[in-house]
């Protein structure tokens, strides 16, 4: 089966050299897969380090947001397998992309996604501390909807979602009221997935699963045993910038009805007790430290800082809502990367 690398970029530079190298140093023949890059415009290296590494297909981005870029990257692509892999993620072996090819031997499998997020002892603390979280949104763990191995829970998910352990991967039947944010960083899917799904021209990954789920009553897919880098931020400054792009982007494409996945399911008390415990300090305390326990590691400090960073500006987004100020998402004209940062 044929398969599509698509990333979308926007002044990737920092980035796209070491995700490039990832990918070129897999066991998987290069001739089985193909690398679409979907560019919003990039002013820096971007470009020049895309055709350096010899990608296959560099298409436009007119609408800019990764979203945008994963769906005008598809639109393009030949592959029957299609793998979304971000400019800021690294495939952390040789073999990852046989491992998270595997389950597809199995036909009801629609797609493939490690289990956990990795980090280089050489890696910013931020971007250890998120690894170790196993999120990239600290909310989502006091409302249980995450998807990846946190070193707090031990857990992958705090959803109670059907699993069977197949030994390299574990087989998940997902269903509606058991769907956990599932996509991106490493998401690998079948391109019938996408069929009777709105995906253009943005697409939500885990609005596609969830159409499919509301036609079909559940799919499969597989958490495969292994991880992926991701160099989320590497400074506090970075990740609240990334919060407030994440909330504004959320509220706008809400309020143009853009998204079908119910996130008006979220369990309000989980939304309660992350207010609670990020005012009072107490229980996120106790979080690092049972993370610490898991994983000696200091970039457990950071735990704090970022729950007070996510109330502070999600709180904003919610009062600009509640008094009914008109949403936009944020300008990507003068989106570029800091020193260390990645989108």
């Amino acid at each position: 089966m044929k398969l599509s690398f698509v990333i979308p970029t926007l002044n990737s530079g920092r980035t796209l050299g070491a995700c490039l190298e990832a990918i070129a140093a897999q066991t998987v023949p290069r001739q089985d897969y193909e690398i679409v890059i979907a560019d919003a415009g990039s002013t820096d290296d971007t470009l020049d380090i895309a055709r350096a590494a010899g990608v296959d297909v560099v298409c436009a981005n007119p609408l800019r947001t990764g979203e945008a870029g994963k769906a005008a990257g598809i639109a393009v692509a030949h592959g029957e397998l299609i793998a979304l892999v971000d400019s800021d993620n690294i495939l952390p072996d040789p073999g990852w992309l046989q491992r998270m090819l595997a389950p597809f031997e199995d036909p009801e499998v629609v797609a493939s996604e490690p289990i956990e997020y990795t980090a280089r002892p050489e890696d910013p603390a931020l971007v250890r501390y998120f690894a170790l979280l196993g999120m990239n949104d600290p909310l989502c763990l006091f409302t249980r909807n995450y998807d990846r191995i946190s070193a707090v829970t031990g857990r992958w998910t705090g959803l109670d979602v059907p699993t069977e352990d197949r030994g390299d991967w574990l087989r998940l039947r997902l269903a509606a009221d058991a769907l956990p944010t599932i996509g991106a960083n490493g998401f690998v899917f079948r391109r019938t997935l996408l069929e009777g799904t709105n995906w253009q021209p943005y697409l939500f990954d885990i609005d596609i699963l969830y159409e499919r789920i509301c036609r079909d009553g559940s799919v499969t897919v597989a958490k495969v045993k292994t991880g992926i880098v991701h160099l989320y931020c590497s400074r506090l400054a970075d990740f609240a910038r990334k919060q407030r792009r994440r909330i504004r982007d959320f509220l706008f494409f809400a309020q143009e009805k853009r998204r079908s996945y119910p996130w008006n399911r979220q369990r309000r008390t989980g939304i309660v007790l992350f207010c609670l415990a990020t005012v009072t300090v107490l229980p996120l305390a106790l979080q690092a430290l049972a993370g610490f326990i898991r994983r000696h590691d200091a970039a457990w400090l950071y735990h704090v800082p970022v729950c007070w960073i996510t109330l502070w500006i999600y709180g904003c987004g919610a009062l600009a809502k509640l008094f009914g100020r008109r949403q936009a998402p944020v300008d990507r004209s003068r989106w570029q990367r800091p020193e260390g940062a990645a989108s």
